[in-house]
């Protein structure tokens, strides 16, 4: 019979556990201040999962936050992976997004390593999406497209414009609006859809992220 001297210790030792354990969760599930933090916690998941789709929808978190995190190395090989875990599954319903927000991350480096042709090349490249539910409802992210803007790359804008005006049909007008401004001259407030699929860290629902 165990006596009372054990029984006691080993409840203390189960009863550390726990909270050891709870903590743990409560780390894991606590929001980043950072998205160099968000970083290490999308990467962590990643190494905790062997699930081919999560870990495809998981790289397309990944790639954008490097870049945000200014780790320019891990945002491209991140994009690449991405693309071509994209290549090996063309009927998952992130296929769009994982497409879309590679060539956004690429277009964004090669920008600011100073190569514009490049740049504009990931962007028509993003447009080039078959769409998602996602992209499809809040609509493309214009952030690369702000950013040649600002340099006077005012067609291949505007070409983008029309690559997804092909997924964005609920929002023509929007789009239609934005190129009456491009052509006069002037920057759209694109607002929300500077963040979209790319500022994914700073929305993030970590706790049903675990699940």
């Amino acid at each position: 019979m165990m006596s009372f001297q054990h029984l006691a210790l080993v409840c203390l030792i189960l009863s550390t556990s726990l909270s050891v354990t709870a903590k743990q969760a409560a780390a894991t599930t606590e929001a980043p201040r950072s998205a160099l933090e968000a970083l290490a916690k999308y990467e962590q998941l990643l190494m905790m999962t062997s699930d081919q789709p999560k870990r495809f929808y998981l790289t397309t978190k990944v790639a954008p936050t490097a870049l945000a995190a200014g780790e320019t190395a891990k945002a491209t090989s991140y994009s690449q992976l991405l693309l071509q875990q994209a290549a090996e599954m063309p009927n998952d319903w992130n296929y769009g997004n994982a497409i879309h927000v590679a060539h956004l991350v690429l277009g964004e480096i090669a920008l600011s390593k100073g190569d514009l042709g490049e740049a504009k090349i990931q962007l028509l490249k993003a447009g080039e999406t078959t769409g998602s539910p996602q992209l499809n409802s809040f609509g493309p992210n214009m952030r690369l497209a702000q950013q040649l803007l600002a340099k006077g790359e005012r067609e291949v804008v505007l070409q983008y414009f029309e690559l997804c005006a092909k997924f964005w049909q609920d929002r023509q007008n929007l789009l239609t609006g934005w190129k009456a401004l491009i052509l006069e001259g002037a920057t759209p407030e694109f607002r929300a859809n500077l963040s979209y699929g790319l500022d994914v860290w700073q929305y993030e629902n970590w706790a049903k992220l675990l699940q």
